[in-house]
């Protein structure tokens, strides 16, 4: 960011009175632009035993499965940008039945939420984000091709608990990748 939203005016980087943290401070007007995580929403949905999965159509992982969740918009609820990007990824109407995951993503500045969800029919597609979308028995998920590590993080704690006959929310933060 360089120039400021509000007048114009050039950026600069400092701590301001009050503030632990360094931000975009407007030099003209004062105002300060605050940058926080981006919230990417979305669902372990299922048609009796089988779970939702999308191949994903664009970077990044093209090619990848991953549940159906992207960003949240303004104006929404964390429901809401679930249910919307289901509908979006794999053209599929849902019921929301619970939060499921929380997981922390600070090295891409981000909160992934997975809700656990119920398809209202089996009538699913591929949306513009996606190859295709299937509704997938747990013994066949490819999980060395599932796209995030939050997205197994989700699916393995919705298995466990299904499984176990009873569900709680996960909370978990993921460490940065692996550099070589």
């Amino acid at each position: 960011m360089k120039f400021c939203s509000q007048c114009g005016g050039l950026l600069t980087i400092q701590v301001p009175a009050g503030d632990s943290r360094p931000r975009h401070v407007c030099a003209h007007c004062g105002e300060i632009h605050y940058r926080n995580p981006k919230l990417v929403v979305g669902c372990v949905a299922t048609w009796e035993e089988r779970i939702l999965l999308c191949r994903r159509a664009i970077e990044p992982r093209h090619g990848f499965w991953t549940l159906p969740a992207g960003f949240m918009e303004n104006g929404e609820s964390t429901a809401e940008a679930a249910t919307r990007e289901t509908l979006e990824e794999a053209c599929a109407r849902i019921e929301i039945e619970a939060l499921s995951s929380l997981i922390s993503v600070p090295h891409y500045d981000q909160v992934h939420l997975f809700y656990r969800a119920r398809l209202l029919d089996p009538h699913i597609g591929a949306g513009p984000e996606s190859l295709e979308s299937v509704l997938i028995r747990e013994e066949d998920i490819p999980w060395s091709e599932i796209a995030f590590q939050s997205v197994s993080f989700a699916l393995r704690a919705f298995l466990a608990d299904r499984a176990a006959g009873s569900f709680g929310l996960h909370e978990h933060s993921l460490p940065p990748p692996a550099t070589t």
